[in-house]
């Protein structure tokens, strides 16, 4: 079990841990019937920060943010000297969670995408893990939610008897969501983002070969062009510049934590 506590890449705490105890902590959060939020941030996830500092407050507010993309893994270890021998790649948090949460008997409330995808990713949850139980589930309403409408949500969420909830919105909608609710639910609170079309049997993964070269945006671009040309082309060379900036220590980048003044009407 690997915790090299949390650094700065750039201006987003990131935490060098595994997932081993990234696991731990969202069982024992679980448990304990406590707040926690969890993200697991690729490029994109920390420009999202990087780009918009009360975003980045929200970011940093978060309880446990795990290096989902190779580059972020390797910024860690260049930067910080905080060497992991893999990322914590949310996809595959989200099974191991999920895995640990059927065998402790813990519920899961699944929050997100559209109801097929729901349907298919229940049923293949079930057949991979026949002791899962899902407290409930309920698919995004695709629009900024009032307060009443939260208030809502979290209400049938606790009602559900769930113990944890696996978001699906997408980032950084999923980040502003965990954020703001991890109060209002009281209970871990995993932005697992494209892990709902994955494992729904909706949109395939990169190869192995290519997760492990950092080319997985490669694969995804081919994928979804329109959608994704932006996040890759103009934002992972900006990346890279500024991981450089913070490496040689031409710019620094310090997070700036919350301060009580982020919360919007969210996208759910």
């Amino acid at each position: 079990m690997i915790n090299h506590g949390k650094h700065s890449i750039l201006g987003v705490n990131v935490h060098a841990v595994d997932y081993e105890y990234a696991v731990a902590q969202i069982v024992a959060a679980a448990q304990q019937q406590r707040p926690f939020a969890v993200s697991a941030l690729a490029v994109h996830g920390v420009m999202t920060g990087f780009m918009d500092p009360i975003h980045a407050r929200r970011l940093n507010g978060l309880d446990l943010v795990v290096p989902d993309g190779q580059p972020v893994r390797m910024a860690l270890g260049l930067i910080h000297r905080k060497k992991l021998a893999d990322r914590v790649y949310g996809p595959n948090l989200t099974l191991k969670v999920a895995e640990a949460c059927a065998e402790n008997g813990l519920k899961i409330y699944l929050y997100g995408s559209k109801p097929e995808v729901l349907d298919n990713l229940i049923a293949n949850l079930h057949r991979r893990f026949p002791k899962a139980i899902i407290a409930g589930w309920e698919p995004s309403k695709f629009r900024r939610l009032t307060q009443l409408e939260r208030l809502e949500v979290a209400a049938r969420i606790k009602a559900s008897g769930a113990d944890a909830v696996f978001l699906g919105l997408g980032c950084p909608r999923q980040e502003v969501w965990a954020y703001e609710y991890r109060e209002l639910v009281n209970m871990p609170i995993l932005a697992v983002g494209a892990a709902f079309d994955f494992f729904a049997g909706n949109l395939p993964q990169a190869p192995k070969i290519m997760q492990d070269n950092s080319l997985e945006w490669l694969y995804r671009l081919i994928q979804e062009p329109q959608r994704l040309w932006h996040r890759y082309l103009i934002l992972n060379p900006i990346y890279v510049w500024n991981i450089l900036l913070q490496y040689t220590g031409l710019k620094r980048f310090t997070p700036v934590m919350p301060k009580g003044d982020e919360n919007i009407e969210s996208f759910g």
